[in-house]
């Protein structure tokens, strides 16, 4: 159990020792032709801190213990505004911003937006959380060229170093990324969030994703590698926060209808409508998606609706209030083995498999700022949501639906809690400290039932025990649990260029599963011989301290050096216990994950002639949980999930991105970027006790992963064409190359894709198109051991699409 007493150490010991005097800066910020006040002005300083932003009245306000300071205004319809403020003489500066000239190509909007977050992308603090020393990436979404309406993974984190994405649908209905060694099954690697709140089914007892926000919602996508485990989670692969498009301030009312076609009956819908009403903010959208698939038995509907409200009390407190609702079915085609994906990739012998997703989402925060360095956020958060499976799953993925009762598998997940974080800047021995110091309460009441469903060919997710009351595979389970954690972090800057960041992340986790599973035996002629109940009454309960440091080094504006290490964990999932699966069995001693991360690296840009960002990195993963085949006691191989070993993780990643339009052309009108992503991977199961795992790879590492592309933009046209390739990786520890009976063994083969797209836009219109796998290259980045499989899922054939856009 955690102690208290351990608590009262370390925020005895983070806690700041002295105060600083400062002085309050004050203004109003008008605009020039009209003299009226220009609300939602953000005041930036040039390191890259954002100090204010102003209310209705024009007006500002913020503390600062410097006595000269160099400030950008920005307003999105409004000329920036540099400027050196000098405190040694006034406190009250105001400003006029003159409206823009004329109406903005899309190249010219893309490249102002590109200015103001280079203030922001490197900063050490944003609201209540700290990124210094951190390996963190940004992808801003409204300046991708990126097939947003169905939400293509392979060009959105095209910049995203290392990443491994699973791509088997056309209409991206899920998300399925993972770095470094890490399974890319519905992101369960990663603490998903979305706006700062957790998102996924179950963080700890169940943490895949079936929610995916659509790319035409979002503004940026945040993500922190494995040392995010201190404030976010304890995940091995750090956060992915989506951070959603936010109200207009300037306007009362803005609509944007975006309307896509495509291949295989492809049509899409994104609808939004957002404003700002004095101190009141929304905004809103639906995004509806349908379509046939680009293989037989595998069409689908969607439909998702997100809402936020927004209301600033006064100048310091602010809250904001989120629904999002999701439902959507599709038709699951089922895996290939290797045979059938040699003879016809695209094939399918499952018609009568189905998947169902219903997600309820909300959250409610308040943000209050004390002053300018005092600020503190409570999230109210929780998931009412549940997934039903249903289908004919046989281990030997190429035998034919016998058209017999289907497995149906239903889960459903209703969780809650509530994140507090409190950030403070302070000085301690006469130089600048931040400190962070939150905690969480997250609580889950999960349930899941696996039975006989129906014999027809419809998506009916009822169970039929009635009728089929000797079904194999029957069983039912309560999974509570219960998640305490206390973290902080602390950046001592030494110097004006040097900081070091410790901090820590106290758990407490109690699991349970509450339940039972039938054992039925049945003799040649379907005879029961043997029948009875297993009840199981599971408690798992743990805690632990997780600790880390970070560092960085600013050498100047354009070159930053930083480092990190933080320790990680994994609890193991119910999923791993409770469901019966044809394709493997569960080792009945899988344990909880284990290890660690690391990462050095440079970062900067030189001279807006290119960006960069590499590093090396290592991860420890002990107790990893994955595949083996294990040889049982009448003489077979079947295929095991449980713990296989301790590993190591260790690689390059690199992002450069050169801005040709600044070396060669050199002019606004214009914008040209080449951007090479890659990462080089090596791993090693350096222990095992099971035979012949010692010296082996590990699942889901490529050797290489390399993505290049070039952007090209004239005015209101703007186009890109990227590459990506992957070498050869593994699905098991024992590194078998050929494939099994279930297709859920084997390697992946390399495979490369290209993607072209362009846009033009005309007025309130714009119309995107593009051509994703151009040469029509037959690959697949999967192979399931559950749904939608099991077995190979052949990832798109090539496919098109075309988006017109509205914008009133």
């Amino acid at each position: 159990m955690m102690r208290l007493k351990a608590y009262s150490y370390i925020i005895a010991l983070l806690l700041p020792l002295a105060v600083i005097s400062q002085t309050t800066v004050t203004g109003i910020i008008t605009s020039v032709d009209t003299g009226k006040p220009v609300a939602g002005v953000t005041i930036y300083e040039k390191t890259g801190k954002t100090l204010a932003t102003t209310n209705i009245k024009g007006e500002y306000n913020f503390t600062t213990e410097q006595q000269v300071l160099e400030v950008v205004l920005y307003a999105f319809e409004y000329e920036s505004v540099e400027t050196t403020i000098d405190l040694n003489q006034k406190s009250t500066f105001n400003f006029t911003l003159s409206p823009l000239g004329s109406t903005l190509t899309e190249v010219e909007i893309n490249a102002r937006k590109a200015k103001i977050f280079e203030l922001q992308r490197l900063k050490d603090v944003e609201g209540t959380s700290i990124y210094a020393g951190k390996k963190n990436e940004v992808v801003l979404v409204n300046q991708s060229t990126a097939n947003l309406a169905s939400n293509n993974a392979r060009q959105i984190y095209a910049q995203v170093t290392g990443l491994n994405i699973y791509q088997n649908d056309d209409a991206g209905l899920q998300l399925n990324i993972g770095g470094r060694g890490l399974d890319p099954n519905r992101t369960s690697n990663f603490n998903t969030r979305q706006n700062g709140y957790d998102m996924s089914a179950d963080v700890l007892g169940y943490p895949e994703s079936y929610y995916a926000p659509p790319a035409e919602g979002l503004e940026q996508i945040q993500i922190i590698r494995g040392a995010a485990s201190l404030q976010y989670g304890t995940q091995f692969g750090g956060l992915v926060n989506f951070k959603m498009k936010s109200a207009p301030k300037n306007k009362k009312l803005e609509l944007v209808t975006r309307n896509t076609i495509g291949n295989n009956g492809l049509y899409t819908n994104f609808t939004s409508a957002g404003g700002t009403l004095n101190k009141l903010s929304y905004y809103t959208y639906f995004n509806y998606k349908e379509g046939d698939g680009f293989r037989p038995n595998s069409g689908f509907n969607s439909r998702n609706l997100f809402t936020k409200l927004g209301y600033d009390f006064n100048d310091k407190t602010s809250v904001t209030g989120e629904v999002t609702l999701l439902n959507y079915i599709a038709q699951q085609a089922g895996g290939l083995t290797d045979a059938m994906f040699e003879e016809n990739p695209y094939q399918s012998n499952r018609s009568r498999n189905w998947f169902e997703v219903d997600w309820l989402l909300w959250n409610l925060r308040v943000d209050h700022q004390f002053s300018n360095n005092t600020r503190l956020s409570a999230s109210l958060f929780g998931l009412d949501a549940s997934r039903d499976a249903l289908g004919y799953r046989s281990n030997r993925v190429s035998s034919i639906d016998p058209g017999e009762e289907r497995d149906l598998i239903k889960n459903d997940f209703k969780n809650y809690g509530i994140e507090l974080k409190f950030l403070t800047e302070y000085k301690l021995a006469g130089k600048k400290s931040i400190l962070l110091l939150g905690s969480k309460y997250y609580n889950a009441d999960n349930s899941s039932q696996q039975g006989p469903g129906s014999e027809g060919s419809d998506p009916n997710f009822e169970f039929q025990t009635d009728r089929f009351p000797n079904y194999p595979n029957q069983n039912a389970y309560s999974n509570p649990n219960l998640n305490l954690s206390l973290f902080g972090e602390n950046i001592f800057y030494i110097n004006d260029k040097w900081s070091v960041t410790p901090g820590f992340r106290l758990e407490y986790i109690k699991t349970e599963s509450d339940g039972f599973f039938e054992r039925i035996n049945t003799d040649a002629a379907g005879n029961v011989i043997l029948r009875e109940r297993v009840s199981e009454d599971l408690t798992n309960e743990r805690s632990f301290l997780l600790v880390g440091i970070g560092s960085s080094y600013k050498l100047n504006k354009n070159i930053e050096f930083y480092g990190n290490f933080s320790q990680n964990y994994r609890s193991v999932t119910f999923a791993d216990i409770n469901t019966v699966n044809p394709a493997f069995t569960i080792n009945p001693n899988i344990s909880d994950e284990k290890g660690f991360t690391g990462d050095l690296g440079v970062r900067g840009n030189y001279k807006n002639v290119f960006s960069y960002d590499a590093n090396i990195f290592t991860l420890f993963y002990n107790d990893r949980i994955g595949f083996v085949q294990r040889a049982q006691n009448d003489g077979s191989v079947k295929t095991e999930r449980g713990n296989v070993g301790n590993a190591i993780i260790y690689g390059i990643e690199s992002l450069i991105d050169f801005n040709l339009n600044e070396l060669f052309i050199k002019n606004n009108s214009y914008v040209a970027n080449l951007f090479f992503n890659t990462s080089l991977i090596q791993s090693e199961y350096v222990s095992s006790d099971v035979n012949g795992i010692e010296g082996n790879e590990l699942e889901f590492v490529p050797s290489l992963n390399f993505k290049t592309g070039l952007k090209f933009g004239y005015k209101n046209f703007t186009s890109s064409i990227q590459f990506t390739h992957l070498s050869q990786q593994f699905t098991d520890a024992s590194n078998a190359q050929e494939g099994n009976l279930s297709g859920v063994i084997g390697a992946i083969p390399s495979y490369q894709v290209m993607d072209v797209s362009a846009s033009y836009k005309l007025g309130r219109f714009k119309l995107e198109t593009g051509i994703n796998n151009l040469f029509d290259q037959a690959y697949f980045t999967r192979r399931a051991t559950g749904y939608p499989g099991p077995g190979i899922i052949p990832s798109p054939n090539r496919n098109y699409y075309a988006t017109l856009e509205i914008k009133f």
